[in-house]
């Protein structure tokens, strides 16, 4: 059996993976734990024991010795001060070399968003069944963070690869084959200033938020134009020249779409937060063009929904080339796993040591 814990600290996770036996990854079996803590950095120490805890409790005792335990980390480690993400990383060393578990040498450590892509990639095909010796049938992802958005697929065309940035290409390696992904994650890149006015919010709206530890105000511009056409505009402004468009999008009819992707559409009515469900492109446009075309004097209940659906319109249009009638699937969970990058992660580490 294989044990998955997992816990979202802010804007991070951490992953704790107790792997037992080779025979774990054909018995399929898994245990997700999941929860919330704000003061990652004030309280590391009682978050990561509690899953330790919960591990102990869920692996029988004659298997702790030979039993792996590894833990990954993502944005939350990452954006922290080299200083302050090594402290933390050596102090969950020794909380793991306190447990009674096996700790392998890579045992902890900070991902890099590539992967992090890649192993969502390795979650959704492993889950719809795309996944194995033969891949030629598998489906792309989609991510969409507050600082960041990332797409990943396996291409059908090696011209799709051919001429791109080596940092747009990650290869791995799993069942005798090396694979060739297409994966690059963009990062948001805000600017000097902290006041800013937009065609995509109500006139008279004025609000803040904070990214990255700044706070910005924002506001409508009551002297200036509103709706869909100029906040179009303005987006273009973020993507055009920005965002790459792969070689074989145009051509793909499917791809795997949360985080912001699936919150949106839910703020926007386009599927159930419970179920989930198939957009396609064009849908994000239509719904885009109904909210902005209603954005007045009068701050709405969703004030930024205008803004965050044109956005995704033009990223997706724009930025990556798709066509109107991409099916994107907005899911949390795929066959009752979480539709993210842990499973995924599980799944390259069997390879790693062999087991696939």
């Amino acid at each position: 059996m294989t044990w998955i814990f997992q816990q979202t600290l802010g804007t991070s996770c951490i992953l704790l993976l107790v792997l037992p036996t080779p025979a774990a990854f054909s018995m399929g079996s898994c245990l997700m734990l999941g929860a919330r803590a704000h003061a990652y950095t004030s309280t590391p120490s009682y978050k990561r024991t509690q899953l330790l805890v919960v591990a102990m409790n869920t692996v029988p005792r004659v298997e702790w010795k030979r039993t792996p335990v590894v833990l990954r980390a993502t944005a939350g480690l990452r954006n922290l001060p080299p200083a302050k993400a090594h402290e933390l990383l050596e102090e969950v060393r020794e909380v793991l070399n306190d447990s009674p578990f096996f700790v392998p040498a890579d045992s902890v450590s900070v991902m890099n968003g590539t992967n992090e892509g890649i192993f969502a990639w390795l979650t959704i095909n492993f889950l719809t069944g795309h996944l194995g010796p033969n891949m030629k049938r598998t489906v792309g992802i989609l991510d969409l963070g507050g600082g960041s958005t990332q797409i990943t697929f396996l291409p059908k065309s090696e011209k799709t690869v051919e001429h791109v940035p080596a940092d747009y290409r990650a290869r791995f390696r799993m069942f005798s084959t090396t694979h060739v992904l297409y994966t690059h994650r963009y990062l948001l890149k805000c600017q000097e200033w902290k006041v800013y006015k937009t065609a995509c919010l109500p006139k008279n709206y004025i609000g803040e938020f904070s990214f990255g530890g700044v706070t910005y105000r924002v506001g409508g511009n009551p002297e200036g134009y509103t709706g869909y056409k100029s906040c179009y505009q303005e987006m273009l402004k973020v993507v055009k020249g920005v965002i790459q468009r792969p070689h074989e999008l145009k051509d793909r009819s499917v791809f795997y779409a949360f985080s912001y992707y699936f919150d949106h559409a839910v703020e926007a009515g386009l599927i159930d937060e419970n179920r989930g469900g198939a957009v396609r492109t064009r849908d994000f446009k239509k719904r885009a063009k109904e909210v902005c075309n209603r954005v007045t004097m009068f701050k709405l209940e969703h004030p930024f929904l205008c803004m965050d659906l044109t956005y995704i319109t033009c990223l997706l249009r724009d930025g990556y080339g798709f066509k109107e009638n991409t099916v994107l699937e907005l899911t949390k969970k795929v066959n009752n796993v979480e539709a993210s990058w842990a499973l995924g992660a599980t799944i390259s580490y069997f390879s790693y040591i062999k087991i696939l």
